[in-house]
């Protein structure tokens, strides 16, 4: 079971990036990375094994962007191995997955005949190179990723950085879960609220087949029909890591709730 973390962020978030990942290593992983924007231009450093290993990378090859993704990967599709590793890349993005997908061969196959040149053998790399696709017919990121998830067949929670959005992380889940982080002028991503912690006290998870498009001031959730998620369409719960009973209207007008008891991530 993989670990996924993002971080948009006012200082470098290479080390909160590791710190969150290291919460989430009660998944089991053989690897693990991750990418950041230097500038507006991805980078990204990845290692097999330890996330000491990582570290130790990342001592010598360091990264100091404001805005990130990190992974930690249990391997399902490909061996254990750095080029297995994520964040997969292509020159228009990053992108971590938890889940596998299920279609990605023919996915896979029908991307290399149109161009596309693969440098792993995991099913995450064809979600990248989907995107990147759908961006290449003058889709806007977000539009791209939502011309692809309707394609991808299986569970997955992924977590996407642009090349020159330097403002801007795109999630979306399907059977795995993904939560949502609220902080000041920040705005996190993680597979649970465990690997958030540190970061805010306030967390949603996002429902089955809802994607968000997120900035460092502002949330943009959607359903599975591609409907905006606000007071009309449905309630959102947001969860305080240290406050019971609290419940409060979000500034967008969401109707939120947040009892601590609920940290349990969504069935």
């Amino acid at each position: 079971m993989c670990g996924i973390v993002g971080i948009l962020g006012r200082e470098p978030v290479a080390e909160h990036l590791v710190d969150a990942l290291k919460r989430l290593e009660y998944r089991g992983y053989d690897s693990a990375g991750i990418a950041t924007l230097e500038g507006t231009g991805l980078e990204r450093r990845r290692a097999q094994g330890k996330l000491r290993n990582l570290e130790k990378k990342l001592e010598s090859e360091p990264l100091r962007g404001t805005i990130g993704i990190g992974h930690t990967r249990w391997a399902t599709h490909g061996r254990p191995s750095e080029a297995n590793a994520h964040p997969h890349v292509t020159d228009r993005l990053a992108v971590v997955h938890n889940g596998i997908i299920e279609n990605f061969r023919e996915l896979r196959e029908e991307l290399e005949k149109s161009g596309a040149k693969f440098a792993s053998e995991t099913d995450t790399e064809v979600v990248a190179h989907l995107v990147t696709h759908e961006m290449s017919k003058g889709r806007s990121p977000a539009e791209a990723v939502k011309a692809a998830l309707p394609r991808l067949r299986g569970a997955f929670a992924l977590v996407f950085l642009f090349k020159g959005e330097t403002d801007l992380l795109i999630g979306a889940r399907k059977g795995s879960p993904l939560a949502v982080g609220y902080g000041d002028g920040e705005m996190y991503l993680g597979s649970d609220a465990i690997a958030l912690a540190p970061f805010t006290d306030m967390i949603s998870y996002l429902e089955d087949g809802d994607s968000v498009v997120l900035s460092r001031k502002s949330v943009a959730v959607h359903d599975a029909r591609l409907i905006a998620v606000m007071l009309d369409h449905g309630v959102r719960r947001i969860l305080t890591l240290n406050e019971r009973d609290f419940h409060r209207y979000a500034p967008e007008g969401i109707a939120i709730a947040t009892p601590q008891s609920i940290l349990a991530e969504p069935k």
